[in-house]
């Protein structure tokens, strides 16, 4: 495999968070984190589905003609790259979100709580803080 081959295998296979939420329309988004974990904060509108319940609930919860996306943690976690696998066995076009939901909340955008929908400023060592797009 050459570098071209590479990276644009990577992009087909990954996305990033500012491009989730930048176009959300026809994916769905899901959180494989453990019950505490999604109670803590997720994305607005995220499945929570934990990687060890996909190969059982996904057939019968979510449709096959729309992409997946999946997130964990972030970067310091795999969880999203397992639950991508697990999609990828039942024949779901799949991607994992890189930075997952930490970088979500890094890049000021926002999360459900216990206490409801919040948002944090940008992190200015993640996101350009002025805009909400870095025009990468």
């Amino acid at each position: 495999m050459n570098a071209l081959e590479f990276f644009t295998a990577e992009l087909a296979f990954r996305t990033d968070v500012s491009d989730v939420q930048q176009d959300r329309t026809g994916l769905v988004l899901v959180d494989s984190r453990g019950a505490e974990a999604w109670r803590q904060s997720h994305i607005p509108g995220a499945v929570h589905m934990p990687t060890r319940e996909i190969a059982t609930r996904a057939p019968a919860e979510l449709p096959k003609d729309r992409p997946i996306v999946t997130y964990c943690w972030g970067p310091g976690c795999n969880g999203a790259t397992r639950a991508a696998i697990e999609f990828a066995k039942l024949g779901y076009e799949v991607r994992e979100m890189i930075g997952g939901i930490e970088y979500w909340q890094r890049e000021g955008f926002a999360v459900e709580t216990p206490q409801g929908k919040q948002a944090q400023d940008g992190d200015p060592l993640t996101t350009v803080v002025d805009t909400s797009r870095c025009d990468c």
